[in-house]
């Protein structure tokens, strides 16, 4: 499991294991990171984690937050990766024995130049709809008997069946995406991001980046995960999309 190690002039104060999607950093009480320091923001930064990745957004504080020396306000952590508040430093390690290779977040519409930074190679763990070209048209899901899998609230997933998102606005319209990977990424880096997680009981988006949450059936998402069903409607970074289930070829 990620951990950070918080320590100062070289003495470690605490270790503390990411195991909430979100862990926030600042001088009030209510931060799950709380440095007592007028040098720390009341919320300084928080750290957004999902499956094995990790990424820090400065929660526009006062002296800023870096990254290995370098201001930052939003960034991909990396194993070894030291985060500065003022005097504190914060240092992210990875299990590599629990989760092997790092994995990035990669966006997942056409580049744009403003998305320079974030993006990185495809890993195992991630998926880039970068590239892909169309695909064979939705097949019904009906009369499947394949073992499935269930969260204990409504939600089933056949073994057979994969999620796939399709765009239905804008000027990748058509385009489909299966969503194969542990992760994948959608929307601009700067504007509005989310991800898309595959889980054994379904798929959930959760909101990563933007000062707006996505919009899914109308209605706006919160900072939590959400399951999604079958032919859901997501819009994110002003493209509208449709997730829907389709069984494996």
């Amino acid at each position: 499991m990620p951990k950070l190690i918080l320590s100062m002039d070289g003495l470690v104060l605490k270790e503390i294991p990411l195991k909430k999607e979100r862990t926030t950093i600042g001088r009030k009480p209510h931060n799950d990171i709380q440095i007592d320091n007028l040098a720390i923001s009341g919320e300084h930064a928080v750290i957004v984690s999902i499956l094995n990745d990790a990424f820090l957004e400065d929660l526009n504080s006062t002296n800023g937050t870096y990254v290995n020396g370098q201001s930052v306000k939003k960034h991909v952590l990396k194993d070894n990766d030291v985060v500065e508040l003022g005097k504190y430093r914060i240092k992210f390690l990875k299990d590599a024995a629990e989760f092997g290779a790092s994995s990035t977040f990669e966006k997942a519409f056409a580049p744009t130049p403003e998305s320079v930074g974030l993006g990185a190679n495809p890993r195992a763990h991630t998926e880039t709809m970068v590239g892909f070209g169309a695909e064979s048209s939705i097949t019904s899901n009906e009369g499947w008997s394949s073992p499935t899998e269930t969260d204990g609230l409504g939600s089933v997933v056949a073994n057979d069946q994969i999620g796939v998102v399709q765009i239905i606005s804008g000027r990748n319209a058509g385009r489909q995406l299966e969503l194969q990977k542990s992760l994948t990424t959608l929307g601009k880096p700067g504007v509005q991001v989310a991800v898309i997680t595959r889980r054994p009981h379904g798929y959930f988006i959760t909101h990563v980046e933007g000062d707006s949450f996505p919009i899914l059936n109308g209605k706006q998402l919160d900072a939590q995960a959400h399951l999604l069903a079958d032919h859901d409607v997501i819009e994110l970074a002003g493209v509208k999309m449709e997730f829907y289930l389709r069984q494996k070829a």
